[in-house]
């Protein structure tokens, strides 16, 4: 007989019953009945009940032990009684008899409680981190994302890709997020870079003249955490593709992301391919975002028009000032009593507008502060081109195009909540298509680039050299689910000629593209295919997967929201031997220096 297990803990049935087994695992419940004590043994694999009585040499023993101890096992195994039978563990039908005992490890008093999962501070979870994987929920979810990278990985392969590896260690980036930075030893005052993306490499993999690549990537940025962004690293479907158009990408990838959610749907409905695409211009004016919640049946319409000269003073005098109208519809909210209209009122300003006007639709006209104040037609045409009719509302922002677009968006999202319209069960896929290249900072009107400046622009050197900037289109894209971004991605510059131009409309003078992206500029040169990729987030997929609303309850390790590993204990100070052997020297702002003597 094995020294440790014969069967694994979520293996007995009753066909087992009447033979010897020997099980390891973790204390998962002790359940003492005076003369029986139950022991629920539990592995990664399940949980079988275990038992012994008050007759057995060994029954003080087994009384004794405490949760989470690792106990070996040997018995036989009995089919329970009908009215003991668990029909909700798969192994709820047997029970092995304890005959001997083998302690491997006592657990000393758990900081948190693994057999349930009511809610614990994150700072306990994050710092007994490996108790926190033991509970069921979270357990279930790193291998949920172990079976979805498994299965990524065969769909890409069957699809041609090729999986190849990209450097750690790299130069650091002067566009982007911020840089996690390591210093040289044999180079003194010189610093390698964590890579924010494989991008540069994946496109040099693409210019060597391999035709479709692509890695399960680790990424590292300098970023804030959020609840849809780990601080620090992350993992991306990092691919890229030769001699391809958009159309191209995206008909490559959409089989990939259906397939992978298909399988892991539990039931849920996922969008067939070919996803629906949408320009960024219709998505921001329908959904005021361009990662649009497709769940919600709300479309923002542009009701400019029908305030502009009106009675409505506030919003008529916006108008004339070069601001925009857009309505976002709230079907049924008639229903809905004033404290609810007041405190839409208190989130809009927490939201940092001004508040939130509304019309109610009642008795063939409109009610409330705005309606009464704005000629009857123009109530009607706004009921017109909503959609609108009694029993309806409809809310309002008022704002600069962009600005009145993302906070119809946010108000989309709370009537999407509020009215409990978001439609449960479904994996809600769309493209978002031709971005702009360019746009303008508000404050001094300089043309910057809008998303990707390495991206083909669509008509290419002729676009850029003869249309208005902010005219131009850009062969990028993104894919969402639900309203959370997955990638990024774009047709690439592949042309030197088109590179400096793109650039020179941004303000950068051909020396100083050279100087910044010496490496990517160089490689054009030598014959660069066309070609395009994207980058999917492994992270978020899971997280959509495993319904869960925050990255770190798929990630194995998270560091917390201060980018700090409270398990491991890092970042942390350095023994001052090794800073000098990397030549360093820790200067801290005056504030920290302070307070380090003060303590």
């Amino acid at each position: 007989m094995h020294a440790y297990r014969t069967h694994n803990c979520g293996e007995l049935r009753p066909e087992h019953a009447g033979t010897e087994a020997r099980l390891s695992g973790w204390v998962h419940r002790m359940r003492d009945h005076g003369n029986l004590v139950f022991v629920d043994l539990r592995d990664h694999f399940g949980l079988t009940q275990c038992v012994t009585d008050v007759s057995s040499d060994i029954f003080k023993a087994v009384e004794g032990l405490a949760n989470e101890s690792v106990i070996t096992v040997t018995g036989m195994i009995e089919r329970r009684s009908d009215d003991t039978v668990n029909l909700e563990l798969p192994t709820g039908e047997v029970e092995l008899r304890i005959a001997t005992l083998e302690v491997q490890s006592e657990a000393e008093p758990l900081p948190m409680p693994v057999n349930q999962d009511a809610g614990y501070p994150e700072d306990i979870r994050l710092s007994y981190r490996f108790l926190d994987l033991r509970r069921e929920a979270l357990h279930a979810n790193i291998m949920l994302r172990a079976a979805v990278i498994a299965s990524i990985r065969r769909r890409m392969v069957e699809a041609g890709f090729t999986e190849f590896q990209t450097p750690i260690l790299t130069s650091s980036s002067p566009e982007g997020a911020r840089d996690f930075l390591v210093p040289s030893r044999l180079h003194p005052g010189q610093f390698y870079a964590l890579p924010q993306a494989p991008q540069q490499f994946k496109q040099l993999i693409m210019i060597a003249g391999f035709d479709r690549y692509f890695q399960i990537a680790p990424c590292f940025r300098d970023e804030d955490a959020r609840a849809d962004r780990s601080p620090g690293e992350f993992y991306q479907l990092d691919f890229e593709m030769s001699f391809v158009t958009q159309d191209d990408v995206l008909e490559a990838i959409e089989p990939v992301l259906a397939g992978v959610f298909q399988e892991f749907a539990d039931g849920r409905q996922v969008t067939e391919p070919p996803f629906p695409r949408i320009p960024f211009d219709e998505t921001m004016l329908k959904y005021g975002s361009d990662k649009p919640d497709l769940r919600i049946p709300l479309e923002i319409t542009d009701v400019t028009e029908a305030f502009r000269g009106s009675n409505f003073g506030i919003f008529a005098k916006a108008v004339d000032g070069g601001a925009v109208v857009r309505a976002i519809p709230a079907p049924g909210a008639a229903s809905q009593p004033r404290s609810w209209f007041d405190k839409l009122n208190d989130w809009a300003r927490e939201e940092g507008a001004a508040g939130l006007g509304y019309i109610v639709f009642e008795d063939g006209g409109g009610k409330g502060p705005i309606a009464r104040n704005l000629e009857d037609e123009r109530v009607a045409a706004i009921a017109e081109i909503t959609g609108l009719g009694d029993g309806d509302a409809v809310f309002f922002a008022c704002d600069k195009a962009m600005a009145a677009a993302k906070f119809a968006g946010l108000v989309r999202l709370k009537m999407g909540e509020d009215l409990e319209l978001v439609e449960p069960g479904v994996f809600r896929f769309c493209w978002i298509v031709d971005y702009p290249m360019y746009e303008a900072d508000e404050e001094t009107g300089k043309i910057e680039f809008s998303h990707n400046p390495f991206s083909m622009p669509q008509g290419g050197l002729e676009a850029l050299e003869g249309q208005d900037p902010l005219e131009v289109k850009a062969w990028q894209y993104d894919i969402v689910c639900n309203g959370v971004e997955l990638s990024s991605g774009a047709i690439r510059n592949h042309r030197p000629d088109i590179m400096y131009k793109a650039f020179e409309i941004a303000g950068y003078t051909p020396d100083e593209v050279e100087t910044e992206f010496a490496g990517m500029l160089n490689a054009l040169k030598f014959g660069a295919p066309p070609h395009g990729g994207s980058a999917p987030g492994i992270d978020r997929i899971v997280m959509l997967l495993a319904d869960e609303p925050n990255i770190r309850e798929v990630v194995a390790f998270p560091m917390n929201q201060q980018a700090q590993d409270l398990m491991m204990k890092a970042p942390s100070e350095v023994d001052p031997a090794h800073l000098k052997e990397l030549h360093l020297r820790v200067s801290l702002p005056p504030q920290e220096k302070k307070e380090e003597g003060e303590s």
